[in-house]
Order: C-alpha cells, then structure tokens, then sequence
C-alpha cells in the first residue's frame, strides 16, 4: 500500500515520526551543515538513469532535492534486475518514466523532469543545452550536472555543453568489469575536463572509443555502482551545501579496496575550443575569487543532548593526506608514466613517512589494473 503524504516547501527541524526530514535536519542541529534546509533550492541534472544514475536520483530524492531533470532513452528490463531500483513490473517502461513514478512514490516535495532521448543526436543536444541553462526552480541555470552514462560519445557531449556554458559537473563511471569506479568533479577551466584526460585514459592507457563493442554485455554488480553513486552524492551534497571536503577525483578498485585522489589540471592544448576559452577567464580571475573545493571548512561536530550522555569522540590522527596533482601536456595517454616523482606529488609533511618507498610506483600501477 502506498502512503501519501501532503507536498511542503519548507523542511522541518520537528523529531517526531512523521517527519520525513528530522534526520537530516539534525545534520544542521549537529553543526555539520549550516542551513541543511537550503537543500529544497537546488537543482541537479541526472544524464544516465543506470545502475549509477537511478540509485543517485534516489539517494538525492531522499535528501529532499529541490528538483531533479533526468535524460535517459534506454527502457527497463529483467537483465537490469541485478542492480538497485528498478522493479521487474516496471519492464518495458522507458527508465526516466519508472523513475519519475518512484521517486514521485519516495518524496512528492521533489520536482521530478524526464526527457526521454538520446542526448548525443543533434536535435535533442539543443533541447539538453537549454535544461540545463534554464532548468532551475527559478529558470536559470541547475546547479550541478552529473553525468552517470555509460559511453564515450554521450561523455563527450555532456563535457562540451557544461564547457559551453561554464556549468560544474560530476562525471563518473564503474569499469566494464564491474570492480572498480570513479568520480570526478570538473570546473570548466580550473581543472582538466573530460576532453582533456578522460579518467580511464589516464588511468589505464586505454582509449576508452576502442572498448565499447556492439552486442557484448558488460558486467555490472550492485555493489560497485552503489558504492560509486554513494560518492556521487556525498560530494554532490557537500559541494551544494558547503560542508566537508570534495573529492576532484576519486577512485574506486574493489578487488584491493584502493581508493587514489588527485587532481587533473586542464591540458593548455586542449581539443575542446569552449575549454580553451574557460581555462582563460579562469587565468584571468584574481586569486581572492578563486575557492577550490577541497578547501571548505570542516565544521566541528556539536552532539544532541540525550538521556544516556553518550558522545563521540574522533581519536584518528589529523594528517595531512598527500594528493597527486597531474599538470597535463601532449601525450595524455601515458600521465602516469613520469619521469620524476616529485614533480607531481605534494611535500609530506616532515615527521610523516610515507607506507612505502615505491608507493608512487605502486599508484602507477594500481590504476593501469584498475
């Protein structure tokens, strides 16, 4: 039986049963988020309604996003029962209308948008490129795209129109072997976007148009793309709501359980013109205007009073972890195999040693298995 419930607009901070935000409004009682209510303004683009992209429109349905556009042309079917979300009832639905009525089911405050097309074909980039200059609440720009697609081509075509308009978005993606995955934030002209080191490429060597054949299955597991849809959210969240530290790049192999960071600079000889023209004004700008967002601050954690006096409290040591920073240039095939160490990897902060004098070898190699 489904329950209903009566749309509202604003959040409420009550701790009673029946309030579908009380959790997460605790968020902001605790300290960790400033105005967690300010969730309710923001829109986010979901291109890709997939294994990755169905569990994070749920995930953001649930936090009470204000609206979500979702672009997808595939339909639902049993061979998609392996991954989260999708029911065997809703087969033959295309995948934006079952997840329109879902996530309509979860949290009717959320203003759900479909488009059911193939955002690669001409006629629709044009329709893709005005959602997402005016698909706000307040018909102007969303505040985030994130690309959940499972192809070179429609990668491609969702970095050149965030390139055109100067839009901030997630890529990701979970390799055709199912055990390892990303995300990547990229900020037209402050770092690389997809054209300029498409994650796979800098990871592996490979160029990713030469992997997609037609007629063979890629696996997939629900464990992989959930994980990699629960990092998409955390750092959609964060970057939103201005809270903790946002990941540039995050990877994810399942079979060691390695997790690398860095960050990719934007290749000065990039392909895309609109890049080009980004990394410009971005050069331009002055420093003060200047926030990356690995920088925002950490909020200390203030506990809810209750019965039993229980706290917690974080005994980790607070270090430094020591980022990869990429400067690309011609031959972006073959990043990771640098002449000097040093040139790419922060000082450790003296005291701290490093797990192991090859550590930076075993990156290299680490990624190129990934």
């Amino acid at each position: 039986m489904t329950t209903t419930r009566t749309k509202i607009e604003q959040m409420s901070a009550e701790v009673v049963d029946s309030n579908p935000y009380s959790r997460l409004m605790a968020l902001k009682r605790m300290g960790i988020v400033e105005n967690y209510e300010d969730i309710r303004k923001y829109t986010v683009a979901i291109v890709g309604v997939g294994g990755v992209g169905s569990v994070t429109a749920e995930m953001l349905t649930r936090c009470g996003i204000g609206k979500l556009i979702l672009f997808d042309y595939d339909k639902v079917e049993l061979a998609n029962m392996n991954r989260l979300f999708f029911q065997p009832d809703q087969c033959g639905l295309s995948k934006v209308e079952a997840a329109r009525i879902t996530l309509q089911n979860i949290n009717p405050d959320v203003v759900i948008e479909v488009h059911n097309f193939n955002i690669t074909l001409v006629d629709n980039f044009d329709v893709f490129l005005n959602r997402i200059k005016e698909g706000s609440l307040t018909n102007g720009p969303v505040d985030l795209v994130l690309s959940c697609v499972d192809n070179f081509e429609a990668r491609m075509t969702i970095n050149m129109a965030c390139n055109q308009l100067s839009q901030t978005w997630f890529e990701s993606g979970v390799s055709e072997n199912a055990v390892s995955g990303h995300i990547q934030l990229i900020i037209p002209g402050e770092s690389a976007c997809f054209a300029c080191a498409p994650p796979l490429i800098v990871a592996s060597s490979i160029d990713e148009k030469t992997l997609k054949k037609d007629g063979v299955c890629a696996a997939s597991l629900p464990t992989t793309m959930g994980v990699v849809a629960g990092f998409l959210v955390q750092n959609t969240l964060k970057k939103l709501l201005k809270f903790g530290e946002v990941s540039w790049y995050l990877g994810y192999s399942a079979l060691t359980d390695f997790f690398p960071k860095m960050k990719l600079k934007p290749n000065p000889t990039c392909d895309d013109s609109y890049c080009i023209q980004r990394q410009r004004e971005f050069n331009a700008k002055p420093k003060e205007d200047i926030s990356a967002p690995e920088q925002a601050k950490v909020k200390e954690v203030v506990h809810e009073d209750n019965e039993w006096g229980i706290s917690l409290v974080d005994e980790s040591v607070d270090t430094e972890e020591s980022r990869t920073h990429v400067q690309l240039t011609e031959g972006v095939t073959l990043a990771y195999s640098l002449p000097a160490a040093t040139s790419i990897v922060e000082d450790v902060p003296s005291g701290e040693v490093d797990e192991s004098e090859q550590s930076l070898e075993d990156l290299a190699r680490q990624l190129k298995s990934m």
